[in-house]
């Protein structure tokens, strides 16, 4: 039997991804928590600590709202999530703002500048034509 390199906790990380975004999307009724996408779960190998990565439309003193209001839903989520999965210990679950969006799309402007840059001097660079 060989073992699978798709550990137990990924598995279950991926399960309470979805779980946790159809009970915000479904049975959240604070308007505060609306505009919220779920991305990714982290948990840990004990299976004890959930970090739940989400991103949301909302800026600053707004995005802070979100945050409190998934603070203040985190236990009603836990709750919901205990019913539906058979997990002998339920994990703590975090609300963390998931970063990697922005953080790519910086990536890939610069990588669009650079481009441009390059080839503007190769442009530069080359001699004019000139037909004799």
């Amino acid at each position: 039997m060989t073992k699978s390199t798709y550990s137990r906790a990924d598995r279950v990380a991926d399960q309470i991804r979805m779980e946790v975004a159809d009970i915000l999307m479904r049975k959240i009724k604070d308007p505060r928590v609306r505009s919220v996408t779920v991305t990714d779960v982290e948990l840990t190998k004990d299976l004890r600590i959930a970090r739940v990565f989400v991103t949301t439309m909302e800026q600053n003193k707004d995005e802070r709202l979100v945050f409190d209001g998934l603070a203040k839903a985190s236990g009603f989520v836990r709750a919901e999530l205990g019913r539906r999965l058979a997990l002998r210990y339920l994990p703590e679950l975090i609300f963390m703002k998931d970063i990697s969006g922005p953080r790519a799309d910086r990536v890939l402007e610069l990588l669009d500048g650079l481009h441009r840059d390059q080839s503007h001097e190769e442009m530069l660079a080359e001699p004019p034509h000139t037909d004799v």
